[in-house]
């Protein structure tokens, strides 16, 4: 392939990133609007709270630091909770890592960088793609994921302390993420961990520093692990 031909692949699968991410905005740009007021309404300065969308780049992990500023979490807590949280990066990573293995470190790093939930959706359905060109797709969708989330953070930081402090704007949380995990419970396995941590989040909601978040997490990952676990074959009796 010429040179020309690449950069045309190279763009149209571009835009196809784009194009595959963008109806996903209507979810995500609410998203960041309501985590930029919650975080001002939560005593965070606007350019800490812009900052860390930059940094860390994850609503779940930043909706989650935000309730533990407010309620004055000691920081070593407060990082070991949001780690938890985006444990589940690491298994979106080990799946689209075979389709970056022959790119640069620099690519590998930027693509990492913009695995979210949502571009993570997008890519698995490029994952059989065999197409060079394939990263920029990877790069389209993530990018404008990225770029929403900024605008949108801004928005609510600018807006932030014109909201009511009253106005239930945390309940949007657990629905967002309820309409991203309902479509992803195809087996036992995930029906069982997604009922058993939500159940332990609700029984232990009450726990200091939101340690029934991560209690939860736990106790979820266990029973999908349990029911993942493959039956011990019996052995043969022997003659």
């Amino acid at each position: 392939m010429d040179a020309p031909d690449q950069r045309h692949s190279a763009w149209t699968a571009w835009w196809a990133g784009v194009r595959a991410l963008t109806p996903m905005m209507l979810g995500v740009l609410p998203f960041g609007l309501i985590f930029g007021v919650l975080a001002v309404n939560a005593g965070m300065p606007g350019w800490l709270a812009a900052l860390m969308s930059v940094i860390v780049f994850g609503g779940a992990s930043q909706m989650i630091l935000t309730q533990l500023w407010a309620a004055g979490t000691p920081a070593l807590l407060m990082a070991a909770t949001v780690a938890m949280v985006n444990l589940r990066h690491a298994l979106y990573s080990a799946a689209i890592a075979p389709a970056l293995a022959h790119l640069p470190r620099r690519w590998k790093l930027l693509l990492a960088y913009l695995l979210t939930d949502e571009a993570f959706a997008a890519m698995a359905r490029r994952l059989e793609d065999r197409s060079p060109a394939r990263h920029w797709f990877f790069l389209g969708a993530g990018l404008t994921l990225w770029c929403g989330w900024q605008v949108s953070t801004i928005l609510g930081v600018i807006i932030g302390k014109q909201v009511p402090m009253n106005w239930p704007l945390d309940f949007f949380l657990p629905l967002t993420f309820i309409a991203i995990i309902v479509p992803a419970l195809h087996t036992r396995a995930h029906l069982a961990a997604a009922l058993v941590s939500g159940t332990a989040a609700v029984v232990f909601a009450t726990m200091p520093y939101k340690l029934g978040l991560m209690l939860a997490a736990c106790l979820g990952i266990a029973a999908g692990s349990l029911l993942r676990r493959p039956s011990a074959v019996p052995a043969e009796p022997q003659a």
